[in-house]
């Protein structure tokens, strides 16, 4: 059996994480050797995982989907080599050495921004099931606290919206922002951290709106757990990545197409 190999240089939580982690046990549920590999322990439980440090690479046969790396050459005993890219600024395909046999983007705005041709395969989204109807209208953003995620005007439009207070769900990644516009909120009892959920279920059971004002995005996973959990979607025009939302049967057909 062919073994596949996610390596990812960021295991952290994360939306190239989650993908990952779905990745890993989708190709695992359908007879297909995979572990996922990466430099941070968050998703040891949460399927096939090992540390980057125990990873073999070119090996006789096998499949490396690799992100956020950069390889000095293609390993020569892989059987393929595939780019698998979740970001626009912070992994710039052009500076990058190719290493690699093809591409995967999330979406065809991520690609064209890229501006380097691949395939187009959408992340898989976590299993999530309809929200119970709720009473009592709560709030919610969901990410992590950075300049990108532009939580702080998420907060704002929540509370323009009659909510009185705002939970936040996600890790501060840039403590400068997080001082600078969102702990006055926090302060002022008007906006709650919780930290990062592991079980995205537990999340958006607590709430039913959620306000997302990202100035970009290449898939916008939050939009399409929305979707799944029924919960109400405030977006920016600037959070929209035009991708596409598979099925599962249809990511897996497509994976399998291309390791082929």
């Amino acid at each position: 059996m062919t073994k596949i190999k996610i390596i990812s240089g960021w295991s952290n939580p994360g939306g190239s994480t989650t993908a990952f982690i779905n990745l890993c046990n989708l190709f695992n549920s359908n007879d297909m050797d995979c572990t996922f590999y990466g430099p941070h322990t968050f998703p040891l439980g949460q399927c096939s995982f090992d540390l980057m440090d125990n990873c073999a690479v070119n090996d006789e046969g096998e499949v490396l989907i690799t992100h956020f790396l950069k390889l000095p050459e293609r390993p020569e005993a892989s059987k393929k080599v595939i780019l698998a890219c979740h970001e626009k600024d912070v992994y710039k395909v052009k500076d990058v050495k190719p290493f690699w046999d093809e591409i995967v983007y999330v979406s065809n705005s991520q690609m064209f921004w890229q501006g380097v041709p691949g395939t187009v395969i959408p992340n898989v989204i976590t299993p999530l099931i309809k929200s119970e109807d709720s009473s009592k209208k709560l709030a919610g953003v969901i990410g992590s606290i950075d300049r990108n995620k532009n939580t702080h005007v998420s907060i704002q439009r929540a509370l323009n919206d009659g909510f009185k207070k705002v939970n936040l769900y996600g890790l501060v990644t840039d403590q400068d922002y997080y001082r600078e516009h969102v702990v006055k909120y926090v302060n002022s009892g008007k906006a709650f951290i919780h930290g990062y959920k592991v079980n995205p279920q537990e999340m958006y059971d607590s709430i039913t709106d959620v306000y997302h004002s990202s100035l970009s995005e290449t898939f916008n996973l939050i939009k399409g757990e929305c979707k799944l959990t029924g919960t109400n979607y405030h977006g920016l025009d600037s959070a929209e990545s035009g991708a596409e939302y598979w099925d599962n049967d249809k990511i897996l057909k497509a994976w399998k197409e291309l390791i082929k």
